[in-house]
């Protein structure tokens, strides 16, 4: 089963995509979402969100600034504060 991913900022939704996995950085170290996950929140510090299309393929990587991690029953939703272009 995909994870449901959601990325925004304050100005615009992102992303809303199925992904395999995602990878966080959060303010107490990094950690993966994978479908399935127990609701968690968490705030997330300045580094790279790492996103998985597929099992085992190469991540795609969206430098955030600030925010925090939900997840809940409807997947992960990232809200960080700026998105480096």
């Amino acid at each position: 089963m995909p994870l449901h991913f959601e990325l925004v900022t304050p100005a615009r939704q992102v992303r809303s995509e199925d992904v395999h996995m995602v990878v966080v950085p959060g303010s107490e170290g990094e950690f993966g979402v994978l479908e399935g996950h127990a609701p968690f929140m968490s705030t997330i510090r300045d580094g790279a969100v790492q996103v998985y299309k597929t099992e085992g393929g190469e991540p795609e990587l969206i430098e955030v600034k600030g925010g925090f991690a939900e997840v809940g029953e409807n997947g992960l939703t990232v809200l960080a504060e700026h998105i480096e272009a």
